[in-house]
Parts: C-alpha cells; sequence; structure tokens
C-alpha cells in the first residue's frame, strides 16, 4: 500500500496536542493523526519517548545495520510532528500554553495531578481556551484509591482477572496465568479515547465548550472482559482459563493436524454439521450428546479428543481448503511473518512504507519505515499516510516558526536547553 494522495482526512483542520508517552495516548493520537489531524508530539529534549530506546528491536539503516532507534516507538507515532521541549522551564510551559490556545484536543498521560506543577492540568488550559478537549489517559483514572498509582498494561492484565482466563489450564502442562501478547490494555484504552475525543468534538458543535475526558486503563481492562465479566455478574462464577478453547461455543479452539495444527471457529448447528459430514463422521452431528452448541460444550470432553483423531489424518492446508469449500470457519495458525505473507493481507495493503524525511535527505540513516496500515477504511475520506514516525525534534523548528517565533529566539532557546 502506498500512502493516499488525497491531502485531507475527516478530521483536516483539527489540531491535536499530544503530551502522552509510551503506548495507549499515543496509539489514540495516532488514531486522530491517520483520519487527518495535526498531531504534534512533545517530547523531552535529548530523549523523547522512552519507547525510543525499548529496543531490540531496532531501525535499520539503509546498509541493512541496526541504528539507535528502537521499533517499538513507530508502532504509534506515524503522522506526527515531533517537538522537543523541556516542559519543566518557564519558558517550555508558555510555549505548550501558546499550543494549547490553538488545539482542539490535548492528550496527557502523567500521573494525576502531575501536570498541575506546571500549570499544564485541564483545569489550568480549559480556562485559558474553553473549547479544548483535554483527555488524560492514567492506569487508574482520577479518583478513588488508587488513583495516584502508576498504572501499566500488565499490571491491569493482572488485576482486571485478564491472565485468570488467558493460558492453559493449571492441571495442563504449561499451565498458569499468561499475559496477552500484546498491551491489550494499553491499545484498547487508546481506541476507547479516540472515541471519547470524537464524541467531545460532536458535542462541542453545538455546545462550544470543550471538555475533560477522563481514561483509565483499569476501567478499559474491565470493560474488555466483555461476555467473561457479564457471565461472572450473571451467576457470581469466576471463569477459568480454558486454553485456546472458548467457553461457550464448541468446537471453537485448535486442533492437530498432520503437520502441525489449525483453527476451527465453528459457531452453529450447521456448520458443524458440515464439517462432521466432510470428515467421515455424519454421525457426530447426530449424536445427541452433540446435537446443540449447549451440548456440545457439555460434552466436549467427548467430543474434542473423537475430532482430534480425525484432524490428524489430512495437512493443514488440506483441511483449510476442504473446509472453506463448505463455509466451515477455519484457518492456520500463523506466525507474524505467515501473517504478513498471506494472500489476503497483502490484498488489503496492510503493510505500508512511508518516507522518513520527504523534503530532504535521511539526516539519520533511516530513508523510509514500514508499519501497519490503519485498519480504518472510510470510502470517502480514508486515512491519509502523510509521514512516517517522525526523528526526534524533527519538527521543532517549524512548529515554534508557526507560533511566531523568529529564528534567533529559537536558537536561543536551544542554547539554553528548553528545546
Amino acid at each position: 500500500m502506498s500512502p493516499t494522495s488525497n491531502p485531507a482526512g475527516a478530521l483536516d483542520g483539527i489540531r491535536v496536542l499530544d503530551l502522552s508517552r509510551v503506548l495507549a495516548g499515543p496509539w489514540c493520537t495516532q488514531i486522530l493523526a491517520d483520519l487527518g489531524a495535526d498531531v504534534v508530539k512533545i517530547e523531552r529534549p535529548g530523549a523523547g519517548d522512552d519507547t525510543r530506546h525499548w529496543g531490540p528491536p531496532f531501525l535499520r539503516d539503509a546498509d541493512d545495520h541496526d541504528t539507535d532507534q528502537a521499533s517499538y516507538y513507530t508502532a504509534c507515532n506515524r503522522n506526527k510532528r515531533s517537538v522537543t521541549l523541556d516542559i519543566a522551564t518557564p519558558e517550555g510551559q508558555e510555549l505548550v500554553r501558546q499550543m494549547a490556545l490553538q488545539a482542539d484536543v490535548l492528550v496527557e498521560n502523567f500521573k494525576v495531578g502531575g501536570l498541575a506543577q506546571y500549570g499544564l492540568d485541564h483545569a489550568s488550559l480549559l480556562a485559558l481556551n474553553p473549547r479544548l478537549i483535554y483527555c488524560s489517559v492514567t492506569g487508574f483514572g482520577q479518583n478513588g484509591p488508587y488513583a495516584e498509582r502508576a498504572g501499566y498494561d500488565l499490571m491491569i492484565q493482572a488485576m482486571t482477572g485478564m491472565m485468570s482466563i488467558t493460558g492453559r489450564p493449571d492441571g495442563e502442562s504449561g499451565g498458569g496465568p499468561l499475559r496477552v501478547g500484546v498491551a491489550l490494555t494499553d491499545l484498547f484504552t487508546g481506541v476507547y479515547a479516540s472515541t471519547a475525543i470524537l464524541a467531545a468534538i460532536h458535542v462541542r458543535h453545538s455546545t462550544g465548550r470543550g471538555q475533560h475526558i477522563d481514561m483509565a486503563l483499569l476501567d478499559v481492562g474491565m470493560a474488555i472482559l466483555a461476555n467473561q465479566a457479564s457471565g461472572f455478574l450473571a451467576t457470581g462464577v469466576a471463569p477459568q482459563r480454558q486454553g485456546n478453547s472458548h467457553p461457550s461455543l464448541a468446537p471453537y479452539q485448535d486442533f492437530p493436524t498432520l503437520d502441525g495444527s489449525m483453527l476451527l471457529a465453528i459457531g452453529n448447528d450447521g456448520q458443524f454439521a458440515r464439517f462432521c459430514e466432510a470428515a467421515g463422521h455424519p454421525e457426530w452431528a447426530k449424536d445427541p450428546r452433540f446435537a446443540s452448541n449447549t451440548l456440545r460444550v457439555r460434552h466436549r470432553g467427548d467430543l474434542i479428543p473423537a475430532m482430534e483423531a480425525a484432524t490428524r489424518t489430512r495437512s493443514t492446508a488440506d483441511w483449510v481448503a476442504l473446509l472453506e469449500g463448505i463455509a466451515v470457519p477455519c484457518g492456520p495458525i500463523n506466525d507474524i511473518a505467515q501473517a504478513f505473507g498471506d494472500a489476503q493481507v497483502q490484498a488489503r495493503g496492510l503493510a505500508v512504507a512511508l518516507p522518513r524525511w520527504p523534503q530532504g535527505e535521511a539526516r539519520d540513516g533511516v530513508v523510509t519505515i514500514t508499519g501497519v496500515a490503519s485498519p480504518l477504511r472510510l470510502a470517502a475520506n480514508p486515512p491519509v499516510l502523510r509521514n512516517a514516525p517522525p526523528a526526534l525534534g524533527q519538527h521543532t523548528d517549524e512548529v515554534l516558526r508557526e507560533l511566531g517565533l523568529d529564528a534567533g529566539r529559537i536558537a536561543q532557546l536551544r542554547s539554553s536547553g528548553v528545546v
């Protein structure tokens, strides 16, 4: 996929001031940036976002050598402009205020009260710019006994029970709680935050006023327990780990094949009957133990071993070809390299290369950065993929000039360590 040539996205004209770091906040602002918002990311002079240093893996230069720039940062910072600014200084604080005056949205993930010492908290900036939508992302929210604690995705996965339902049961080999393979609560918090911001923008059209948004990883972690939470709230019984099987559906899990494994996701009786016919066991669909999904869940201990014996007789590719032809949901269990090589992934253009320095020489040795394309497919206003994740401070002079600072003043701020 190549960057769209359309310069205007759905959020064209929306200005976002990004004071967030690591993942949840930057994921939110990248979504807004992909939709066309102008996102200015404030980073610490000389260091930048923590994730610039979270490697390996690292970006590679034109000679295929590792640079000192971690790839983690590139996952959630494309389409942004990077400005280095020391907000602990009075000059830096004043520059943030000037940017906030022109901004529609501000996103930050400092600890509760962390920005008040700089006069950059939501009360101060909303008084300065009543139209500002100020989104705070924290581990535990703005109130409650844990409000002042730092919160990280792994902690939230553990505290919300997410890890308790992820992994093999205790009695099996390798059993025990596991974290999900990506920072799920961080990512979902970013998505929820962007949704809340879009709602606040819509409300502002009628009220003319911005508002404060209080996003907490803990709240999101509890919310995305979804059916597992609703099951507990309905019965009082805490769900347990079941490996790759589903608590409410069967068969809905991984199965061994002649050369590896595959995933079956059978969601209704018709799909189950078609699978049984294809597997050479039509009698399973007529067995009273397996006549409905509820019965199959109840008797999965009888059904799954019989199915595993059958699935071992063909290769994964043979099973997928056979079952796709009769509309039985199935697929290979890919690693990430195999996923990016998949024909459908390639047809959807889900890997996108963006130039690092579109207006000039690759001053940091990194010419292009390849990332995952936005999954937001708006027909009339598709995501605007303008720029690769920026080098540290790449746009400092540009943004400060937009505030009215001349070259001499910018040089003075740089020499004093403010930028």
